[in-house]
């Protein structure tokens, strides 16, 4: 009801000769989840694990939790009026800080990390997971099925040079943890990823998706650098971005979006490769 009167309002200014600007989406964060909303939002929100954890190398085989997981703690800096945009400070246990500027706009959020080790020793977090619950966009959320998976079969990411939904050929089976899917980046050692099945491929470009119940609209998300593309077990996607282990002094910036559009696979592909200009020549198969 309220994206119809959303819909209502913008034809009425058209009408009228007015220049009317799409509502923004809203940003709020509290205890490591950042939330997505707005009237024209399918589902009305979006719920991210943000950040679920900063992790170590040597993480495809070993214990999550004795292993992998990096400690940190996030605060909120700061909130604009209109819940547009959002500061946050990270700061992991090996003492690397992680300053974040997440902006929204009508169709999309903007990530700006700098990442920074101040300490005289090399970081051990390698990559770290912004967790996104994509159930409501879906319409395959906990109110609607039980099935935690029922919204593989909506969800997407690239394989040679072509959008492959999930499951898709190859499918991985098996792991120290199962279910899920891993696609491990280009370059990015097979070793340091998520301990769920790795997919043998490598993805053709750097985004993973999903369609909206209706089929009207498209979530998608990239990072830059990035680790992987996975997908989990909480009704969720990533684009999980890599750090690489800072040596001392070392700064980093991290790029990242969520796009969340019509559904219209050109114009988000045209998008994404203005946004993310490098990830052509990360992505080029070699000769």
């Amino acid at each position: 009801m309220k994206q119809t009167a959303t819909l209502l309002l913008f034809a009425l200014g058209t009408a009228l000769g007015q220049a009317v600007e799409p509502a923004k989406l809203k940003l709020h964060w509290a205890k490591n989840y950042l939330t997505i909303s707005g009237d024209h939002l399918p589902g009305g929100e979006m719920k991210i694990h943000y950040l679920e954890a900063y992790c170590r190398a040597n993480s495809q085989t070993t214990d999550w939790s004795k292993h992998t997981v990096v400690g940190h703690k996030t605060r909120l800096v700061s909130r604009s009026a209109d819940g547009s945009q959002l500061k946050l400070h990270c700061v992991v246990s090996d003492g690397v800080t992680v300053e974040h500027v997440i902006t929204a706009t009508h169709d999309e959020v903007d990530f700006q990390l700098t990442a920074h080790n101040p300490t005289a020793k090399r970081s051990e977090a390698h990559w770290a997971q912004p967790c996104i619950r994509v159930g409501k966009f879906t319409g395959t959320g906990a109110d609607a099925t039980p099935d935690k998976y029922a919204y593989i079969k909506k969800s997407f990411i690239y394989l040679d040079g072509k959008r492959a939904m999930m499951p898709t050929q190859g499918w991985a089976t098996e792991a120290r943890y199962i279910p899920g899917q891993v696609w491990a980046g280009p370059g990015v050692p097979r070793a340091d990823v998520n301990p769920r099945p790795l997919h043998p491929a490598v993805p053709s470009n750097g985004l993973i998706g999903c369609y909206s119940a209706d089929g009207s609209m498209i979530f998608a998300t990239a990072f830059e650098p990035y680790q992987e593309l996975f997908q989990g077990v909480i009704r969720c996607l990533h684009s999980d971005f890599r750090l690489g282990g800072l040596k001392p002094g070392e700064r980093l910036e991290i790029r990242g979006k969520i796009y969340i559009v019509k559904n219209d696979e050109k114009a988000l592909l045209k998008r994404y490769n203005r946004d993310f200009p490098t990830h052509n020549k990360l992505h080029r198969k070699k000769k």
